[in-house]
């Protein structure tokens, strides 16, 4: 079944269907609200919003409209829209990387120096990405972690195809400038996809 199957049976009565529509989402609507999260250290309410996410979009599907946007660009837009809510409540709240307890994994047959080296880098390029603006932020984690396009994250972000495309440019070359002091070697520029 189609999502447009299932938002008009759902519309019609059959609210159980709503749980199979949360499961094509669930895990990319997490990823978005975490890494999102990231940035002010609260990525443990990333469940609870991406929950709160879903219970929005459910209140409100009687008001989706398929013709305007398909329903996952409606569902990163109500996502987005619920964690910028919860960050401007902590907004003075700040956390830094090194307490939010998250801390990336090496695969297991390199060496020590390799694993620490890495982990360094993927610290520095998060913390470059966490400084940048909201948009930026949101657009730059759309494209490289969510893997949309530039019409749908146009739509979730309420900007033009040209402007997503300008705000990605700004954020890599922010990411680029930021991390330029501590480039000593080109593995470091195809850290998280920033070479595109």
């Amino acid at each position: 079944m189609t999502d447009s199957q299932l938002i008009r049976e759902i519309k019609d009565g059959n609210v159980e269907l709503y749980a199979e529509l949360m499961q094509r989402y669930e895990r990319k609507i997490y990823a978005f609200v975490f890494h999102m999260l990231k940035s002010a250290g609260l990525e443990a309410m990333a469940d609870d919003l991406c929950q709160e996410s879903f219970y929005k979009a459910y209140r409100s599907l009687s008001t989706f409209r398929e013709v305007e946007a398909s329903f996952s660009t409606w569902l990163y837009t109500i996502a987005r829209n619920t964690v910028l809510s919860e960050l401007r409540k902590h907004k003075t709240v700040k956390v830094s990387l090194e307490q939010s307890g998250h801390t990336p994994q090496a695969a297991s047959d390199t060496l020590p120096e390799q694993t620490a080296l890495r982990n360094e880098k993927v610290s520095m390029v998060r913390k470059a990405i966490n400084n940048l603006p909201d948009k930026q932020r949101s657009a730059l984690i759309l494209r490289e972690y969510d893997q949309l396009d530039y019409q749908e994250i146009a739509n979730i972000l309420g900007q033009t195809v040209s402007a997503v495309k300008s705000l990605l440019f700004r954020a890599r070359a922010s990411v680029r400038l930021q991390l330029e002091p501590y480039v000593l070697d080109p593995i470091l520029t195809d850290c998280e996809g920033m070479n595109r």
